[in-house]
C-alpha cells in the first residue's frame, strides 16, 4: 500500500491550493487529511467515506472541500481563503477495506504567508 500526497506549496493569504492523495494496493474505506503546524500535534482536517459522507474540522469548514475519486483511489482537499494559521504539513490517510488498517502518506507543506 502506497499513498502519495502531493500539491502543496507556498500561498498568500486568501490564496488557494488543492491538495491530491493517490492510493495503490488496495481499495480504501474513509480517506483522510491532516495536518500538523509548527509546534502543534497532528489533527484531523477532514476526512471521507467511500459514500462520500464528509466531516470536517470547525478551524475549515467553509473554506476546504474533501473529495475523492473512487476510480482512481485518489482523495483530493480543496483549500480555499488560506490563513496563515493553516500552515502546516499535511499528511493524507487512508484506512484499507476489510483489515481497517490505517495508512499514511508522506506530508506534503502548506505555508500561508505573504
Amino acid at each position: 500500500v502506497q499513498l502519495q500526497a502531493s500539491g502543496g506549496g507556498l500561498v498568500q493569504p486568501g490564496g488557494s491550493l488543492r491538495l491530491s492523495c493517490a492510493a495503490s494496493g488496495g481499495m480504501f474505506s474513509v480517506m483522510a487529511w491532516y495536518r500538523q503546524g509548527p509546534g502543534k500535534e497532528r489533527e484531523l482536517v477532514s476526512s471521507i467515506s467511500g459514500g462520500g459522507t464528509t466531516n470536517y474540522a470547525d478551524s475549515v469548514k467553509g473554506r476546504f472541500t474533501i473529495s475523492r475519486d473512487n476510480a482512481k483511489n485518489t482523495a483530493y482537499l480543496q483549500m480555499n481563503s488560506l490563513k496563515p494559521e493553516d500552515t502546516a504539513v499535511y499528511y493524507c490517510n487512508a484506512v484499507r477495506m476489510f483489515t481497517r488498517a490505517v495508512h499514511w502518506g508522506q506530508g506534503t507543506l502548506v505555508t500561508v504567508s505573504s
